[in-house]
């Protein structure tokens, strides 16, 4: 089975535009972030998925620069964007992994992909975050390209176009859906955000890059970020009033079949 991971990737955020290229420990986030999706054990292969707008070109030049897969679609149709990636693929499954999540863990990674893979022809659609337990900034999602083909050819509300992935998670009565939690049982993604949206964000992701990356070990573990934020609670606060904030917390109407039972073994 080929397993594409599509980053979506832009300059323009409305919130804190050109994130992905801020520097971290001397290098542009989404580099950083790519560095540690190649970390990952399971099998796969990456591209930064980016638009056709001219001020995406510096994100196409760092992907040429660092012998990325870059591919360039839909401005704001993020389901296509995904689904003519993987058909440009020929993909089997794609993995979301949004582009402000720099801190992701490639053990996070590996989980939800190899619980999709174990019985990959059980499921239609596994992540970490329906309902997410993970630290905030570790957003997995895997499918297959027949239930994306799907999605690409049926969803039609705004919101299921711009974040790829509600028509899938939000039919479980429909798709086979199945969801990782946190390994101690804890949830921990209302507490501990390393997403980025705001400048206390980056405040918060730059200060644990400077703490714990080098050269030597340019791939810290989530276990140590957890670490160094409790040995340093004025780092921790940095960016505790968006905890929680994510748009999908949000949408009750569009969430209604979250009660479901979303951690059974596939069937």
């Amino acid at each position: 089975m080929k397993t594409l991971v599509v980053v979506q990737a832009r300059t323009g955020s409305s919130r804190l535009p050109g994130k992905v290229l801020m520097p971290l420990a001397g290098a542009p986030l989404l580099q950083r972030m790519v560095e540690r999706l190649r970390a990952a054990s399971t099998p796969s292969e990456i591209v930064v998925a980016t638009t056709t707008e001219p001020a995406d070109d510096p994100i196409v030049e760092l992907c040429r620069s660092t012998d990325t897969r870059v591919f360039r679609g839909h401005p704001t149709d993020l389901l296509d964007r995904h689904y003519a990636a993987g058909v440009g693929a020929r993909a089997d499954a794609v993995v979301k992994i949004p582009s402000d999540c720099p801190l992701i863990d490639p053990a996070a990674i590996d989980r939800v992909i190899s619980t999709f893979l174990s019985a990959a022809d059980e499921w239609d659609f596994v992540s970490n975050l329906h309902p997410p337990t993970w630290p905030d900034g570790n957003d997995v999602e895997i499918f297959t390209m027949e239930a994306l083909a799907v999605a690409h050819r049926e969803a039609n509300r705004p919101h299921e176009r711009e974040h790829t992935t509600p028509f899938l998670w939000d039919q479980p009565e429909r798709f086979r859906i199945g969801n990782v939690l946190w390994e101690t049982g804890q949830d921990l993604s209302m507490t501990h955000r390393f997403t980025i949206d705001y400048p206390e964000d980056y405040r918060l992701i730059a200060a644990t890059y400077d703490a714990l990356w080098t050269p030597a070990r340019p791939i810290f573990p989530l276990s140590d970020i957890l670490r160094f934020l409790e040995a340093h609670p004025e780092v921790h606060r940095t960016n505790e009033r968006f905890n929680g904030v994510n748009w999908y917390r949000h949408h009750p109407g569009e969430l209604r079949t979250i009660s479901h039972d979303m951690t059974r073994s596939p069937t």
